[in-house]
């Protein structure tokens, strides 16, 4: 009897690896679309980037970055009282040539630049194709009551330092921010984890450690994303944010976190866009908080 149960567990062991195969996808090119970076903050002008998507499997180099704006759109944007057509600007960067849209300073009639509580449209028209969106500005609702410093970690360097906020937030569910870190004179960058909404702290003050930001084509260390040196300027940028931007950056972090890994599921990027494009169209209410982290 235990012969029989050996040559059956055997046969039922070949059977089982019999059925394994090779099985390969053969990957095609990725229809090209236009990819939409369109943002407005309060008592800033609107500015929008328009490019074209690269195959996952694309070289990434300045000349083709260069080569994938989008040139000559009518980008025409509305405050829902004044309508302006945007201009094209470009600028020169290390030798290779990048292309924004904006105000354009020849019609001041209509321009305007943000206002907290309200709400745009924007309106593309590029190649014979048209894509639309809107976003708004809400009100500042959590606040910064302070911004401090505190010293980083023992096994750490003396010269380090762990950034920390304290915010209130106000009651009642829907507050979504995104951050951001200035350190001296660089831009301002998000963190690898940058938008957060209410549903734990909602009503509550709470004081917590923030990361750096930082671009993400740098290969940092784990211990320079989270911290900053000591005799650094560092500026802290809260911005509130309505639903729909929410949605798009707290998808587009977990794919950026999940690219590489194997084992992640797939992540459908929530853009706001109406038409064949990629991207965002996003309302900034932001605040900004300045301090000098001593030697």
């Amino acid at each position: 009897m235990k012969l029989l149960k050996v040559i059956f567990f055997t046969l039922v062991m070949a059977v089982f690896f019999s059925c394994e195969k090779n099985v390969s996808f053969k990957l095609h090119d990725a229809e090209i679309k236009i990819v939409v970076e369109a943002s407005i903050e309060n008592d800033k002008p609107p500015t929008v980037v328009l490019s074209t998507s690269l195959d996952y499997f694309s070289e990434i180099s300045p000349a083709i970055l260069e080569n994938s704006f989008v040139h000559n759109a009518e980008i025409l944007i509305s405050n829902g009282v004044l309508t302006h057509k945007l201009k094209e600007y470009q600028f020169i960067q290390n030798g290779y040539s990048f292309s924004y849209y904006s105000i354009d300073s020849s019609s001041p009639a209509t321009a305007f630049t943000g206002q907290l509580n309200t709400s745009y449209s924007l309106k593309i028209t590029s190649q014979g194709e048209e894509y639309t969106a809107t976003t708004t500005i809400p009100g500042i609702t959590k606040r910064v009551d302070s911004v401090f410093w505190k010293q980083a970690p023992e096994y750490l360097p003396d010269s380090m330092a762990a950034l920390m906020v304290k915010v209130t937030d106000p009651p009642g569910y829907g507050d979504y921010v995104r951050y951001y870190t200035k350190d001296n004179s660089e831009p301002f960058y998000p963190a690898i984890n940058s938008v957060f909404d209410d549903q734990i702290i909602d009503g509550t003050t709470y004081t917590l450690q923030v990361d750096r930001g930082y671009p993400r084509n740098l290969g940092l260390t784990k211990d320079e994303l989270v911290y900053f040196n000591k005799g650094d300027t560092v500026t802290f940028k809260l911005c509130n944010i309505d639903k729909a931007s929410f949605d798009f950056w707290r998808t587009m972090e977990f794919s950026y976190a999940s690219v590489g890994n194997p084992f992640s599921s797939p992540t459908r990027v929530l853009s706001n866009i109406n038409g064949n494009a990629l991207g965002y169209f996003a309302g900034y209410a932001a605040q900004y908080h300045t301090i000098v982290i001593p030697k």
